[in-house]
């Protein structure tokens, strides 16, 4: 009840920062962004235009990666509008196609760009079952998966430009509160709902997905430090904001609608891109890892986002699927 009221009030928290504040608000303190690349999935519409926009406006160069091209175009004329000097790239992405993360990486390795910025944003919800061409699950595929390929092919890039600029590399993969709502065995159930129609739920898939996200961000984190990277990653929840993403699942969640009406936490857009800017931008972040945000500050994560045996195993599946396919993957897996 202490936290609702504190959110309803927009109470700000150790950062300086709440549930109030706008990515307009918490960037207005940062460095001058012109010396950074950033790449933002999913920054077509919503929470991922509004971080695309309020980070060119700060000086960023942009890397858009976009499925539908004349979207990504229409982003980036937005923003033009806006800040006449911007440096905006639009290249072609489909997260839920490993192999259209690997041409998208070749694209941008051959333009010899630098990356300091990595923001996995972009979120699918399949309300439909569907499998991806590579035989995982949808939402899966797109959510974690995809952006789990382009965050390893991207990472020496990363380390690099670090190492050369001297400017801290940040990786921000952008979660759900709803993380938590995912209970069993994950890989079990990946099997199990990509390969059989029946099984499908669609709300349990989210879950699944945006819990992958935030194992994700603790090994990864974990890899980083062993390797003494100059790059941070941490996990945000950007809170409840009405997008198209939400519009999607309204009529089909009826638990979730129930608190988007009864709880009247919805944020604006500028406020539900705060805490991924915050994260992406703000000097009191250097050095913090393997941390879980919400609201521009610090929160925690489900008691089972926090098993480190999981997070380690979800990692060496995801290698497999990558390497091997899924029913090789899925054969190991169930059958070691």
């Amino acid at each position: 009840m202490l936290e609702t009221v504190k959110y309803l009030m927009g109470w700000r928290g150790p950062s300086g920062f709440g549930s109030k504040s706008t990515a307009e608000q918490v960037t207005e303190g940062c460095a001058d962004l012109s010396s950074v690349t950033a790449i933002i999935t999913g920054a077509t519409s919503g929470i991922g235009a509004e971080t695309a926009r309020v980070l060119a406006k700060r000086g960023a160069r942009l890397v858009l990666p976009a499925r539908n091209l004349k979207a990504a175009e229409d982003t980036k004329a937005r923003i033009i509008s806006e800040c006449p000097d911007s440096h905006i790239i639009i290249m072609p992405l489909d997260l839920s196609s490993l192999n259209s993360v690997n041409n998208f990486v070749n694209h941008f390795h051959s333009r010899d760009l630098p990356l300091n910025l990595l923001i996995n944003n972009a979120g699918k919800f399949a309300h439909e079952h569907a499998v991806s061409e590579d035989g995982i699950e949808m939402t899966f595929a797109t959510n974690y998966l995809g952006h789990f390929l382009l965050t390893k092919l991207l990472l020496e890039r990363m380390v690099e430009t670090a190492k050369k600029t001297g400017i801290q590399g940040r990786i921000v993969n952008v979660t759900s509160g709803i993380h938590g709502w995912f209970s069993g065995d994950m890989m079990s159930y990946l099997s199990l709902i990509s390969s059989n129609k029946s099984d499908y739920d669609a709300t349990r898939a989210y879950a699944l997905s945006k819990l992958a996200n935030v194992f994700h961000t603790s090994e990864l984190a974990r890899r980083l430090q062993q390797m003494e990277a100059n790059v941070t990653v941490n996990c945000v929840h950007p809170g409840v904001v009405r997008t198209r993403l939400t519009r999607e699942r309204e009529g089909l969640l009826t638990g979730y609608l129930v608190f988007f009406l009864g709880s009247k936490l919805l944020k604006t857009i500028p406020q539900a891109a705060a805490t991924t800017c915050y994260v992406a931008t703000h000097p009191k972040l250097l050095n913090v890892s393997s941390k879980f945000f919400c609201d521009c500050n610090e929160g925690y994560t489900s008691k089972m986002g926090c098993n480190s045996t999981e997070e380690a195993g979800l990692w060496a599946a995801s290698e497999l699927i990558i390497s091997r396919g899924p029913k090789a993957a899925f054969d190991l897996i169930m059958n070691p």
